[in-house]
């Protein structure tokens, strides 16, 4: 025989001589089957947990390490390549704004997240309020560049397996830098001509020019390119290109294995240069970066 007793908001069962009690009361239901459980919310934690290596500015390239249990890296929303051991570079632009956000999201669900403050940085600005900017391009030219154009952005997307973008690069020619990375000009009427993209380094026509880290050959231009010039890009890996301008003579070929230090070509002014000089170039999943940041000061020679 069972009694039932009641007993605040439920009934206590005595379940005569076996002496089994069960309390009935208030119970949150599980959630129904196949409903998934809503993840952790995500928890802001310092840099110093991702061992993040450079200058926190426009223009720069950073190198960091993915916390213990990252499944998935993320900056700004996009996907980071990460390598087997965390190790991952990511770069912020010439004009990057004041912020960014790094992710990593753990194999238990939980969500790291990391704001970074990108400082400005002041541009070599030259402005020549009495100089026109110049006329539009010519059909004909258009059409010639369009070409050139799919065979760089082709390079691009080579995505090569190298390490290359571990090792601390180096300097492919020493000597005095002519134009600096992001200097622009203002022409008449406050038109801004495009920033300059790489570095340029004024030497004699016939300098040797290397590899600044490991990679594969993306380009080497078989003819000189209406602005470029003999053209030769390396993809060092995850995303990061250098890209070397206006040589003389190209000693690779596309899809060459080369390794640091390395010579590729001879310096030149080939394509759109004024004088012999190495322009170079680096970007980072287009993100174009600073290689005075990444090769550190030029070295005396």
């Amino acid at each position: 025989m069972i009694r039932a007793v009641a007993l605040g908001a439920g009934l206590l069962l005595l379940a005569g001589c076996a002496g089994r009690q069960t309390v009935s009361g208030p119970v949150t239901p599980p959630p129904p089957a196949g409903q998934p459980i809503a993840p952790p919310p995500p928890r802001v934690v310092p840099a110093s947990l991702f061992a993040l290596q450079g200058e926190m500015t426009q223009g720069t390239l950073l190198r960091g390490t993915a916390p213990a249990g990252a499944s998935l890296l993320l900056l700004d929303g996009k996907p980071v390549r990460m390598a087997p051991d965390g190790k991952f570079i990511i770069g912020f632009n010439r004009d990057a704004g004041d912020h960014a956000l790094l992710e990593a999201r753990l194999q238990d669900g939980r969500l790291l997240q990391v704001p970074l403050t990108i400082r400005k940085r002041v541009w070599d600005i030259s402005n020549l309020s009495t100089l026109a900017m110049g006329t539009s391009p010519s059909p004909a030219y258009q059409k010639i560049r369009a070409a050139e154009l799919v065979e760089i952005n082709a390079a691009k997307t080579l995505n090569a397996q190298s390490d290359g973008w571990r090792q601390q690069m180096t300097w492919p020619a020493t000597g005095r830098i002519s134009t600096l990375f992001g200097s622009q000009r203002i022409y008449k009427g406050g038109v801004a001509g495009a920033y300059h993209g790489g570095t340029d380094i004024a030497r004699p026509v016939g300098t040797p020019v290397l590899a600044p880290a490991d990679g594969v050959v993306g380009l080497a231009t078989t003819r000189p390119f209406s602005l470029e010039g003999n053209l030769v890009m390396i993809d060092h890996g995850f995303g990061l290109i250098s890209a070397l301008m206006h040589l003389s003579r190209i000693d690779v070929k596309t899809a060459d294995v080369v390794r640091k230090g390395q010579v590729i070509g001879l310096v030149g002014k080939t394509g759109r240069a004024t004088g012999p000089h190495l322009h170079w170039g680096l970007t980072w999943y287009g993100a174009r970066i600073d290689p005075l940041l990444v090769a550190g000061p030029m070295p005396q020679r």
